[in-house]
């Protein structure tokens, strides 16, 4: 999920004086007439999502004067870094936005409670249960608890100029009848005209996007024995999403080379100025194609190819409670109000995501045309666990392994049995240091 930002580093800097609501033992000492305190360490970034985050905690606040939250700014960029000295100095917040990935090792090391006997009914069962999956891991102890709320989620559309897909009279794909790869690759090609190519592919971080995508094969990258070990997998179902992209930039010269390198957004101004026509990217890209795009700029939001099927890879953003917190029964209650349907529904237009809740993606505001919110909110009855969330040792694969192999692969210097090899030879280093 995208969860990456742009917001400095200086914004956390006051984070570890900010978050004493955990084991400092401040509230203990406090008088029984006085408001249990609660911290929120939060990590919206974009302008919209701050000020609904904020608006959210300032209702709770107002409406309950026994239990207080103080709303603590953090950033995506060093959050994990921040919450392993926190965890270890007894300073973690009570309630910790992150994202689903990262829940996995904090849970085997104890630092997150488990919420499987905490969570309201009305909130288990407003959000769908594979979006709990993705939150679900086991305890260390053989058993399986849930560390998390989830409540965003990201999926893959994709972003064309109007003007350029009517010109090339090609289908429209619609939420119930998506394109197939094979459609996809014929229209990029028919909409590859002198300066102009059908597609971009900015792939400068290449990984979450081809290995969610690759779900649309069944494609997993990632298998588990019987002996319990995790090992990577290249097959005929992953090199699928991976060949096809491949032949777009030099087999059917449809993709625009000047994309490769660049980051999601980077190849925006290109895209206003007509020189390719379809841009996959993340659901939040509509923002600053809003924010940013010339007057009198078309641009629709397709949904993303289906290959065997349309599914794709989902990571949530999650509420957390630390273990330590002295007030787990009160942050859950802030909890269940923050993300309830109406406020989860706030939430995702703030941060252009997909709501978990299903009153909230029911809501007006998450089905309307405009700005493509009804093929992105539908878009996630497609979103499933992505296998990788499961596996101890993605992060440094990711990093280390898999993303300098696939951009050498899309920049074509090495073949997709080559790419194929360093995925599962050099991966399988990686993750063998995790299962000793």
């Amino acid at each position: 999920m995208r969860i990456t930002s742009a917001l400095a580093a200086a914004a956390v800097l006051t984070l570890a004086a900010a978050c004493g609501g955990g084991g400092g033992g401040s509230e203990s000492s406090s008088s029984p007439n006085e408001p249990v305190k609660i911290d929120f360490l939060s990590l919206a970034w974009q302008k919209e999502s701050v000020a609904a985050n904020k608006q959210l905690v300032d209702e709770w606040n107002k409406a309950n004067p026994n239990i207080q939250v103080t709303y603590v700014q953090g950033s995506w960029d060093n959050v994990n870094d921040q919450l392993v000295t926190q965890f270890a100095g007894g300073t973690a917040p009570d309630v910790i936005h992150n994202d689903s990935p990262a829940l996995s090792g904090f849970a085997s090391d104890g630092y997150l409670l488990d919420l499987k006997d905490k969570l309201p009914a009305e909130l288990k069962s407003d959000i769908p249960q594979t979006a709990w999956d993705t939150v679900t891991f086991g305890d260390g102890k053989g058993g399986q608890g849930v560390y998390g709320v989830p409540f965003l989620q990201e999926s893959q559309v994709i972003i064309a100029n109007k003007k350029l897909l009517d010109e090339a009279k090609v289908r429209i794909p619609t939420a119930d009848n998506p394109w197939t790869w094979d459609e996809f690759s014929e229209a990029a090609k028919k909409m590859t005209k002198g300066e102009s190519y059908g597609v971009a592919w900015a792939m400068k971080s290449p990984v979450n996007k081809t290995l969610n995508l690759a779900l649309n094969f069944g494609g997993t990258f990632f298998q588990t024995g019987a002996d319990g070990k995790t090992t990577v997998k290249v097959g005929p179902e992953e090199r699928e999403v991976l060949q096809r992209i491949h032949d777009q930039l030099y087999k059917d010269k449809s993709a625009d080379p000047d994309a490769l390198g660049q980051g999601t957004a980077d190849p925006l101004p290109a895209f206003y100025k007509g020189k390719f026509a379809l841009l996959p990217a993340g659901v939040y890209l509509r923002q600053q194609v809003v924010e940013q795009a010339p007057d009198g700029f078309e641009w629709v939001t397709l949904p993303a190819p289906k290959g065997t099927s349309a599914q794709q890879g989902a990571v949530s953003q999650t509420l957390s409670i630390a273990q330590e917190s002295e007030h787990p029964d009160e942050a859950m209650k802030f909890i269940s109000f923050f993300l309830n349907g109406a406020n989860q529904a706030k939430l995702a237009k703030g941060d252009w995501l997909l709501p978990t809740s299903q009153k909230a993606a029911a809501d007006p505001a998450m089905t309307t045309e405009e700005n493509g919110w009804d093929v992105a909110t539908a878009s996630a009855k497609n979103l499933v666990v992505a296998p990788f969330l499961k596996v101890n040792g993605f992060d440094e694969w990711k990093s280390k392994v898999a993303t300098p192999a696939l951009q050498e692969y899309f920049a074509n210097k090495i073949t997709i049995d080559q790419v194929a090899a360093k995925l599962v030879e050099d991966g399988n280093k990686v993750l063998e240091r995790y299962q000793r």
